[in-house]
């Protein structure tokens, strides 16, 4: 005997108990789940929000100034971003 040729004739088999499944409902069988759901969205959200941040050394901070033009001292900006 080689591959199914012992099986190969028989007739398929039914429940005599159980109705057949839909075929909508074999095919959500294999639908593809989120285990953690919301999580896609979340992800998606974080993303969007996050934008690089730009970091700043000892001349970028002495170069920023107040509406009024006014330089503001490097010792207040470290206030501030610490």
């Amino acid at each position: 005997m080689n591959g199914y040729s012992d099986i190969i004739d028989h007739p398929h088999y039914r429940s005599k108990t159980r109705k057949p499944m839909s075929m909508e409902n074999r095919a959500a069988q294999f639908a593809p789940f989120a285990a953690l759901s919301g999580f896609d969205e979340s992800v998606r959200e974080t993303e969007r929000l996050t934008e690089q941040r730009i970091e700043l050394e000892e001349s970028g901070i002495a170069e920023i100034v107040m509406d009024d033009d006014t330089p503001v001292p490097i010792s207040d900006i470290r206030e501030v971003i610490l």
